[in-house]
């Protein structure tokens, strides 16, 4: 699994590139502070099988892609406070520059199109790829993200500090005990995390890569990017959104007005959903992806 450099925001990003090169390709964005390997493996299993290449990436800042090392981000509640009032606090980079980093991965494996799929920040940059670089994109799914308005329900207040707390320490016990305790406050009511696999899946993480220090510049790259309801009218890409409706982080509210401000947009909910990719839902939203990728696909691949 090698590291490319972008051509056009020369920044070093990791990648693995699944499946038959030949297909229509499927791009993969994670969310906030989140690995790539955040996206199951059962998921990109599924995808490939529905005849996709599927190519999933670190974002700048987490994983083993490119760190910003000493670059300061604002704390949350000066930034929200400055931006109300037309002083936007200076922030290390944009949410725009993270969806040109995508942009320039496709380029980089010289991948004409694809069909983008972003989940939570990850669906706000793929929203970006969308407004911004509508050549570059076949289709757009935008799973558990919002427009960024903020008149919109907010996070449950548990699930939010867990999220963005720091780690009691870096040592392995404490930083495996701090990835089980988002995955409980933010995780899906319906279905309950299975703990042994959590653990091995944070483990997994943990052993990978750690550096906490890339959160606060990617969410401060979020909270700049502010609305995007005006921006995702004019949106042509044909949109599938995905939402739990019982997310406690990103508020079905979220997924509702990302469907509502973006033409044509098609909304699917799953009741018991919070915001993770739980096992038991990994078939139905790999059919509801290649199934919207399948209706606007030049090639129009079957499953294998």
């Amino acid at each position: 699994m090698p590291t490319i450099t972008t051509p056009n925001t020369g920044i070093e990003l990791f990648y693995e590139d699944n499946g038959d090169p030949s297909h229509e390709t499927i791009l993969l964005i994670m969310g906030l502070g989140a690995q790539m390997i955040l996206w199951p493996d059962e998921l990109i299993e599924a995808l490939v099988g529905h005849s996709f290449r599927v190519v999933r990436f670190d974002n700048r800042d987490i994983g083993l892609s490119q760190k910003f090392e000493g670059a300061k981000a604002p704390k949350p509640a000066w930034q929200i406070i400055r931006q109300k009032i037309g002083w936007p606090a200076k922030v290390p980079y944009s949410l725009e520059a993270m969806a040109n980093d995508a942009v320039g991965l496709l380029s980089a494996l010289k991948i004409d199109k694809a069909h983008i799929v972003g989940a939570s920040m990850g669906g706000m940059i793929a929203q970006l790829v969308a407004i911004n670089h509508p050549d570059r994109l076949h289709s757009l799914t935008s799973i558990m993200s919002t427009t960024g308005n903020g008149s919109l329900p907010m996070a449950d207040k548990n699930a939010m500090e867990a999220l963005v707390a720091p780690p009691k320490s870096l040592e392995e016990e404490d930083l495996i005990a701090h990835g089980l305790n988002i995955a409980r406050n933010i995780g899906s009511p319906g279905y309950p995390i299975d703990v042994e696999r959590n653990r091995e899946r944070t483990l997994r993480m943990v052993r990978r890569s750690i550096y906490p220090a890339g959160l606060p510049r990617q969410l401060a790259a979020i909270i700049d990017d502010g609305c995007r309801r005006s921006r995702l009218a004019g949106v042509s890409a044909p949109t599938l959104v995905l939402h739990g409706e019982d997310d406690p982080l990103v508020k079905l509210a979220g997924g509702e007005d990302t469907a509502q401000h973006i033409p044509g947009a098609k909304l699917v909910t799953f009741p018991g959903w919070g915001h993770d990719l739980p096992l038991e839902l990994i078939e139905p939203l790999a059919q509801h992806v290649a199934e919207h990728a399948r209706s606007v696909s030049v090639k129009a691949p079957e499953p294998a």
